[in-house]
């Protein structure tokens, strides 16, 4: 059983090292990823703005022609009542028809307004649209630099990123399936990733709080996993601190006469 665990904190540790070179390179690239994940975000929504920009100039361009459409209807409906008018038979049906004919000529001016309304949407709608294409083109000539700047990036750390998944893969399938879901968990929420750490200087290696005597005998057996009281991290080893002799200053022989002199004389 202790060289069982020996074994998978061995394997552990190998593994945390393999994934602190994998951050490093992750580094390398910088905000570079995210930044090109936010402009692909922000050019799909200008995307997705032209095409109801779009939507709406089509909209606007139908009721148009709808407005238009009702004009000639009513212009039709005038002239129809204008013949009426020649063969009525008196003042009422004159009246009637006149009053039918006056509410024609106020929709046609109703309608003629909102066609007026609705070309100065037009207007507007097609600045917007040309305002977003030209946001749109700066953010997709962005994304296309930050892409560039990225490959080159990923490029020259590409071999070292092969070799060191390769290695991590090896490693992951030496580690008991539990531990290993655990070690991952840990990792996820440690800001510096580190979830497998010594004890140095009586201290946890990860939040660098005082281990007790007794658990730090237990990490040095070796025996169990033992586990960061404070902050979950594993505690595979304890570095033993030598500290360096103290050697005491020898007394000159001038010292020593000056010390003699003043016992003599007094």
């Amino acid at each position: 059983m202790e060289h069982s665990v020996a074994k998978k904190l061995e394997a552990l540790s190998k593994l945390q090292k393999i994934d602190i070179d994998l951050d490093e390179l992750i580094k390398i690239r910088g905000a570079l990823p995210e930044e090109v994940m936010d402009l692909e975000d922000e050019i799909t929504g200008y995307q997705t703005r032209v095409e109801k920009q779009n939507q709406d100039l089509i909209d606007v361009e139908s009721l148009i022609e709808n407005n238009k459409t009702f004009i000639k209807d009513a212009e039709k409906f005038i002239k129809k009542y204008e013949e009426q008018q020649m063969n009525v038979r008196n003042n009422r049906e004159y009246d009637a028809i006149t009053k039918e004919m006056e509410l024609q000529h106020l929709e046609i001016q109703i309608l003629e307004k909102k066609i007026k309304e609705a070309y100065g949407k037009i207007e507007l709608k097609n600045t917007e649209i040309e305002e977003t294409k030209h946001r749109l083109e700066e953010r997709e000539k962005d994304l296309i630099d930050k892409k560039k700047e990225l490959s080159t990036i990923t490029a020259e750390s590409e071999e070292d990123e092969k070799k060191y998944l390769k290695s991590r893969e090896s490693l992951a399938k030496k580690v008991d399936a539990q531990l290993l879901v655990s070690y991952e968990r840990t990792r996820k929420n440690m800001r510096n990733g580190l979830a497998v750490v010594p004890v140095n200087r009586n201290a946890c290696g990860g939040c660098f709080n005082i281990v007790p005597a007794q658990k730090q005998a237990e990490v040095r057996e070796k025996k169990k996993i033992i586990i960061c009281e404070h902050c979950g991290r594993i505690l595979a080893d304890v570095i033993e601190v030598i500290e360096p002799e103290v050697v005491p200053k020898r007394r000159t022989k001038r010292a020593t006469t000056k010390k003699v002199a003043a016992k003599k004389s007094s």
